[in-house]
């Protein structure tokens, strides 16, 4: 079964990853190793049907292989390192109102527990769930099926993940109230903010939370505290900007939100290695050799 989605995901994702025409639905190809790459992370699940990749953010990391999936609960910078290749996955956008409409249909919106949880859980698929998450990629092979079929097959498989061992975790994680859903929101605040002067104060009030609360709960989460969180969030960006070359390293450094371009080039060069126009051209360099690698796949 495995190795029918890996055929489906094959036929249909455009370079190394590709979204589709079922809302909600992306696919990931990659058939080289890829240097580690720094990415936001939205709430989403990712089914993995061939090789394996890792995640790190913060203290925390977690490997999923073929067979498994990676759930991830809130906006989380990562950095993704394929461990290995030919690697093929399905990657799911979680709905929370399709979530919790389907536990209110199987009445399963009980209280919420305060137990903090990760931002990132890897699980075996059963077998039924391989099924329904292979039909759904599948729907892409019949694009006249997809308006009639495609929510169905997506609320079995949200069925079939509640039946997993991920089920708990989701339950908690679309209730409103729960230490889950409050760190998600938490997260979601500061990556609309990320630019801006924060204080642990002010963001714990955003989350009903005690400031040590709100730091034990967010580190179990995510692997760092909340300021260490934005302080990533603006390192990524500023990344992402130099990759593009559209300014100079102290502009960008003014627009993620560092008042002092030497902190800046600190902190850069202790996340990534390099100061920020080295790290630069060595990206620049590695997206012209990708796209040409991956040409044949488009």
């Amino acid at each position: 079964m495995l190795d029918q989605l890996a055929a489906a995901i094959d036929r249909h994702c455009v370079g190394l990853g590709s979204d589709t025409k079922i809302p909600r639905l992306s696919l990931v190809a990659a058939d080289e190793p890829i240097d580690p790459t720094g990415l936001l992370y939205e709430p989403m699940i990712c089914f993995v049907a061939d090789g394996a990749k890792r995640t790190t953010s913060g203290d925390l990391s977690q490997v999923a292989h073929a067979g498994e999936m990676l759930l991830t609960t809130i906006d989380l910078p990562v950095t993704v390192d394929l461990e290995k290749v030919p690697y093929r996955s399905a990657v799911m956008q979680l709905d929370g109102r399709a979530l919790a409409d389907l536990l209110i249909e199987l009445d399963e919106t009980g209280p919420a527990t305060t137990s903090a949880a990760a931002g990132q859980v890897s699980a075996p698929m059963t077998p039924e769930l391989v099924n329904a998450v292979t039909r759904w990629v599948e729907l892409l092979d019949t694009p006249e099926d997809i308006r009639p079929l495609a929510l169905r097959i997506e609320s079995e498989v949200l069925y079939r993940l509640l039946r997993s061992s991920l089920g708990a975790i989701l339950r908690q994680w679309s209730l409103a109230d729960s230490a889950t859903s409050r760190v998600r929101q938490v997260a979601r605040w500061i990556c609309e903010r990320y630019t801006e002067p924060l204080s642990i104060d002010a963001i714990a009030a955003v989350a009903h939370m005690s400031p040590a609360s709100l730091h034990r709960h967010f580190k179990a989460a995510t692997g760092m505290s909340p300021l260490k969180y934005q302080k990533h969030l603006r390192l990524q960006a500023a990344r992402r900007r130099l990759a593009a070359g559209d300014a100079t390293a102290a502009q960008i450094a003014q627009a993620v939100g560092y008042v002092s371009a030497t902190q800046f080039n600190r902190e850069y060069r202790s996340t990534y290695g390099l100061p920020p126009g080295q790290d630069a051209a060595r990206l620049r360099a590695r997206l012209t050799h990708t796209r040409t690698a991956t040409t044949r796949r488009v």
